[in-house]
């Protein structure tokens, strides 16, 4: 299978024109007409996964989190980015990115995400024309939970050893719930006007977090690296679509390196 015909299925399922303008999205790096047998999902692409990359002889890096946010001004090797990038070079390693398209797509990183929590009568918190596709989604609870019960079942859900409340009760009941992967807190006020009782998203900025306690609403903030859920999905697609595609490929898994940058004490 060549590189290429991987990029034109992603961009099937997650439409490059359902990215945010600015979002640097598709191929980071290496040669579309490259012949892949191995694949590796992860949510970044950092040194430690390219060196995970180069030892297990990966082809093609699907990615969540493009690698190339900010350009290179210069390839000075002394420099860790740029060295991973050479490094890439070096073992004809393609790098491919789906960000907000693949959180945008229907069946994307925020149906993953609602699908974890445990959500139903799912739908896009942002909804785009067609009502299928768009960033977040908001959905109910089975029943009720307080706030409390909630978050401890997001922080054992994402596997961070806390996450971040902003409430002004503890003990209140939530059902309805809002959740948008990655950094969503200048939608915390379309969360409320869509009648969410509690918002899951990361980032979450100081002064906004004030402005969430006066409008009496609730925030759950379980770390960016909540979106690593998007590994093994994205295994479970290319998976799917070498059966319907018969693509000829030795192995498809998941980077096993946790890239959050925190530590929490």
């Amino acid at each position: 299978m060549l590189a290429c015909e991987l990029m034109a299925q992603i961009e099937t399922y997650a439409p490059k024109s359902l990215a945010w303008e600015k979002d640097p999205i598709g191929l980071q790096l290496g040669d579309p007409q490259k012949e892949v047998r191995r694949i590796m999902t992860t949510l970044d692409v950092r040194p430690e996964v390219v060196d995970e990359a180069v030892d297990r002889h990966v082809d093609f890096i699907f990615a969540h989190h493009p690698m190339m946010f900010h350009p290179a001004k210069n390839l000075d090797l002394s420099v860790p980015q740029n060295a991973m990038y050479a490094k890439l070079i070096k073992h004809d390693i393609v790098v491919y990115a789906a960000h907000t398209n693949m959180d945008a797509a229907a069946n994307g990183m925020n149906d993953w995400l609602a699908a974890a929590l445990q959500l139903n009568n799912v739908q896009p918190l942002i909804p785009n024309a067609d009502g299928q596709t768009g960033l977040g989604r908001i959905g109910q609870l089975t029943k009720p939970q307080t706030v409390k019960e909630f978050a401890i079942f997001v922080r054992d859900l994402f596997q961070v050893k806390a996450v971040r409340i902003i409430a002004n009760d503890l003990q209140r009941p939530i059902q309805r719930i809002a959740v948008l992967g990655g950094d969503g807190g200048d939608d915390y006020p379309t969360a409320i006007a869509a009648g969410a009782d509690a918002y899951v998203t990361a980032d979450f900025y100081y002064h906004t977090a004030h402005d969430v306690l006066a409008d009496d609403f609730v925030v759950i903030d379980p770390d960016h690296h909540m979106e690593a859920i998007a590994k093994n999905h994205m295994v479970n697609l290319i998976t799917d679509w070498q059966q319907e595609n018969n693509w000829v490929i030795d192995d498809v898994f998941a980077s096993t390196i946790n890239t959050d940058p925190y530590t929490y004490i």
